[in-house]
């Protein structure tokens, strides 16, 4: 005779199909960035593709959302569900916001403290990707989680380094007010990474 708990399994998956989505969007939303910061201007048409990926990545968030109210029974707590899509979601936010920040700013050429920046979120973006597929058994992700912190450590101390730069190197001011937003938004998109880690990791522990 079944158990009671095997009764009641979910058996719709989809859930997990959604987030394995999100984060092959927010790893190549990193990797377009990367590449536009580290190519501008030439390569300022990549903005399009990030707003595409945004665009694509609000879709995802809003699919989870729907499927949320037409389920009864969640493979995952609900609100375990709603943390993790609004986390992934912000990354993809911030990204495009830093591609649009450089177009609006009309920045000439980019800084490298950006550019060390934007590979430090292409490879904590990659661990997210290649750790959600555990998601579905809910299987070991720390060594992933370890790795994103790591790397958002790293992140705050490009960061510093960064605004330091800015004001060390008597740059116009106008032009310090647009990289400060720019490495704001960069920071603020590799800390997301690190909340996505550790909303990953709570429902791994929960579920395991």
């Amino acid at each position: 005779m079944a158990r009671l708990s095997q009764v009641f399994l979910p058996r719709d998956r989809e859930f997990f199909d959604l987030f394995e989505e999100a984060g092959g969007n927010i790893k190549r939303s990193a990797e377009l960035l990367e590449q536009m910061l580290r190519d501008f201007p030439e390569k300022s048409e990549l903005a399009r593709e990030i707003l595409i990926c945004e665009q694509h990545g609000d879709r995802i968030t809003h699919d989870i959302v729907q499927r949320l109210n037409n389920t009864f029974v969640t493979p995952i707590d609900r609100e375990d569900i709603l943390a993790l899509a609004s986390a992934m979601d912000d990354i993809v936010d911030y990204i495009e916001e830093v591609a649009d920040f450089l177009g609006l700013y009309k920045i000439q050429a980019p800084m490298e403290h950006a550019q060390k920046m934007a590979k430090v979120l292409v490879l904590a973006c990659t661990q997210i990707y290649e750790a959600m597929p555990r998601l579905r058994g809910f299987k070991d992700i720390s060594h992933y989680t370890v790795e994103v912190n790591r790397l958002e450590n790293d992140g705050d101390r490009l960061s510093r380094e960064a605004l330091a730069a800015l004001f060390d190197d008597g740059i116009d001011p106008m032009v310090v007010i647009r990289w400060k937003d720019i490495y704001e938004r960069l920071e603020e998109a590799i800390d997301a990474t690190e909340k996505v880690a550790y909303t990953l990791e709570g429902i791994v522990l929960k579920n395991a």
